[in-house]
């Protein structure tokens, strides 16, 4: 009886490690297209951005992931459809941010179409989408 006990606590430690180590992470792996006048039938740019452990094509990739940690599912919401936002112009650029985010799907679509859709650009900029502006 006391073998299988210990057996038990084997098994329950050796489960617990591996989690903390990141055997059961959520994984990240994203896909960044972005188009430089607009969404053209080709991008201009394709980057990669995977975590636990970093990496990818993004330029600083751990430096990323940390503000992805930090940030979460928010920084990819869409704005309320109610939203008042200045009509300003902030350039042709597009982006489209696909994969998994914790484990979760990810689908969203950042333009600079007006002082909202900067704003929400410019939470991602310059670590996962380029600066942006007029052209």
């Amino acid at each position: 009886m006391r073998a299988i006990v210990i057996l038990a606590v084997t098994c329950a430690t050796v489960v617990a490690c591996s989690s903390a180590v990141g055997g059961s992470a959520a994984a990240t792996a994203l896909r960044i297209v972005y188009w430089e006048d607009g969404m053209g039938a080709r991008p201009d740019a394709v980057w990669t951005l995977r975590c636990n452990p970093a990496g990818g094509s993004v330029d600083r990739p751990a430096r990323a992931c940390s503000r992805l940690a930090a940030g979460g599912r928010a920084l990819f919401a869409p704005l309320p459809p109610d939203t008042v936002c200045t009509e300003i112009y902030g350039g042709p650029q597009r982006a489209r941010v696909t994969g998994l985010l914790d484990g979760r799907h990810v689908w969203a679509t950042f333009t600079r179409s007006n002082g909202c859709h900067i704003a929400r650009w410019a939470k991602l900029s310059p670590w996962l989408l380029p600066p942006g502006g007029p052209t």
